[in-house]
């Protein structure tokens, strides 16, 4: 951490306004949560969750009370200017070192709405199947907090740019298995807004300012209030992430702090007794909290969990549940009060004299929807129907590297289809996807990037070549090199693509001698004959046909090698155990 050039809160801190040559669009990412490690955490967290609602019934409280949760989402747009200054949209660089004077409130200046961050905006919207409105507006929303140094944030409270939405998650989405197959949860309305400073808390109730993040323009998705289950409102989160960035719209996730979630939660009894509460339209909901700032996939579901047992705990003792904010640290098991809920009176929302209406035209919706390009659901949908992967693995491929392990899976099906042209669509994506996903996925390197060991690119380039993939594949496939020998050989391409010395795989199979040699007839004679155990004859002779596969099983073993046809294997196995027939 670089502390000199940040500033202490009562400080304040010196501006540069960047020049037109000095503004770049950055896409850098500083890890926090691997977003390959978050997908693994989600897969085991939701075994462990399968056993925790067989166990449902033993939980009396989960069987009186229902959960209702609305997600606020505020993702970065991937622009290179601020929402209304001049200054690069980054929040990577050095502190304090993109900043303007309308940044920071400096007396005499004013806003002027950057268009172009217009574009990634409605590109998310329609990517979501929003309504786009013709004519939005910007508002002031009144709050004194050191992040923001105009005391007020401007928002689109009244007139949002757009309206009416709604997204569809899928059990391959990791929904919970109460929702069935698939649910659609509305979106109330998506807003663009402006982003607070980045707080540094420090030790002696310190608090460090970077003012590169004020003003970075932001979009903020409401969700209505129709989700029951805390698996699936993480699956949702994880989702619009993944469409978002599909669509060119927010480039930042959770795991680099571009995408932020703010979820409100209520509890409600199922006996009829319900709340007196409206919100989004949706009557008879309890008082809700709200939760701030939640920074990844895991925290959005441990959250609402902590939340909704503590609201349970509070009205089954007597109490009251108070709107308020509400915290939540990671590793924590409760959620801990912030302040009172602010409402509409309090923010002292404005129509803000600055700014005119923004006017999009409708020849602009057109161009963008028709320019919109393929969402991750219709990937899924491609890799399951056309190429015969599950939906889980169609799932993954989709989310991994940005989109570029599905760019790169299909440049390995068509090399591969190259080199087979008649060959059967779906086999070829079954087991090239196998390679892509699961082979390829377990390669770590002392030498290589922990969150991107591949070095995957959001365009499917990678440092193992997709054709010298596809050609281990294929030497694999016709037998030309073992299951053993192509792992071998894929673990070279991966260590010398990490040394910037890209090889192809007929030299690495040259050189480490791994062509195939088939067995003999007699090689695999005396194999059978090595693992032929009398017990098991006299089973298989008695009927138990199936036991033959434990024998070729062993001489699979045995062999190690990888050289063993199972089909030869059985009619080498039967030819001996005829002989015992005859005794």
């Amino acid at each position: 951490m670089v502390t000199k050039r940040y500033h202490v809160a009562s400080v304040a801190p010196t501006t540069q306004t960047p020049t037109d040559q000095s503004v770049t669009t950055t896409t850098t990412q500083h890890a926090t949560i691997p977003f390959r490690k978050q997908l693994k955490d989600e897969a085991r967290k939701r075994k462990a969750d399968t056993a925790s609602r067989r166990r449902k019934e033993d939980n009396p409280k989960l069987n009186r009370w229902e959960l209702t949760v609305g997600i606020e989402i505020h993702a970065q747009l991937n622009t290179a200017r601020k929402l209304f200054s001049g200054a690069a949209s980054t929040i990577n660089d050095e502190p304090n070192t993109h900043v303007a004077h309308f940044d920071l409130a400096m007396p005499g200046s004013q806003p002027i709405f950057r268009k172009a961050t217009l574009l990634p905006a409605i590109r998310a919207a329609l990517a979501l199947n929003c309504k786009i409105q013709r004519r939005s507006k910007f508002d002031r929303k009144h709050y004194f907090h050191w992040d923001q140094p105009a005391g007020y944030q401007i928002t689109q409270y009244y007139e949002p740019f757009a309206k009416e939405g709604h997204i569809t998650l899928y059990a391959h989405d990791g929904i919970a298995e109460e929702d069935g197959e698939q649910i659609t949860i509305g979106i109330k309305q998506i807003q663009m807004e402006q982003d607070t400073a980045k707080t540094l808390s420090q030790p002696g109730d310190i608090h460090l300012l970077d003012y590169n993040r004020v003003g970075l323009p932001l979009i903020e998705i409401i969700t209505l209030p129709q989700i029951h289950h805390p698996a699936t409102a993480a699956a949702l989160v994880r989702k619009v992430q993944v469409i978002l960035n599909a669509v060119d719209a927010c480039v930042l996730g959770m795991e680099s702090g571009g995408l932020r979630a703010d979820v409100n939660v209520s509890v409600r009894r199922r006996d009829g007794d319900v709340g007196d509460h409206e919100y989004g339209g949706v009557k008879g909901l309890g008082q809700r909290t709200e939760i701030k700032n939640l920074s990844s996939f895991k925290s959005v579901k441990d959250a609402i969990v902590a939340e909704r047992d503590r609201q349970i705990d509070v009205l089954e003792s007597g109490g009251l549940i108070e709107g308020e904010t509400r915290g939540w640290t990671i590793g924590s098991t409760e959620t801990r009060r912030l302040r009172g809920k602010e409402g509409e009176v309090d923010y002292r929302y404005m129509p803000d004299p600055d700014l005119g209406a923004v006017i999009i035209g409708d020849d602009l919706i057109d161009y963008l929807s028709q320019n919109l390009g393929v969402l991750p659901e219709q990937e899924v949908q491609a890799l399951v129907g056309e190429f015969g992967l599950t939906f889980k693995d169609a799932a993954s491929v989709v989310s991994l590297n940005d989109g570029g392990r599905y760019e790169y899976l299909r440049s390995v099906i068509d090399d591969f289809l190259l080199l087979s042209p008649d060959d059967d669509l779906k086999r070829v994506g079954k087991l090239c996807g196998n390679w892509v996903l699961h082979e390829m996925g377990g390669l770590t390197h002392p030498g290589a990037d922990e969150d991107n060991p591949l070095g995957m690119a959001n365009d499917g380039n990678c440092i193992i070549p997709h054709n010298q993939l596809a050609k281990l594949v294929y030497l694999l496939d016709i037998r030309k090199i073992t299951g053993k020998s192509a792992k071998r050989i894929l673990s070279e391409l991966f260590v010398s693509g990490l040394a910037g010395n890209q090889r192809s795989t007929e030299d690495l199979v040259d050189e480490a001698g791994l062509w195939f040699s088939p067995l003999s007839n007699a090689e695999y004679e005396g194999l059978a004959r090595s693992v032929i155990d009398l017990k098991v004859v006299e089973e298989i002779l008695a009927g138990k046909e199936g036991k033959i596969n434990f024998l070729v099983g062993k001489m699979m073993r045995k062999d190690g090698d990888g050289r063993v046809d199972p089909q030869k294997a059985t009619a080498i196995l039967r030819q001996i155990i005829d002989e015992f027939r005859k005794l």
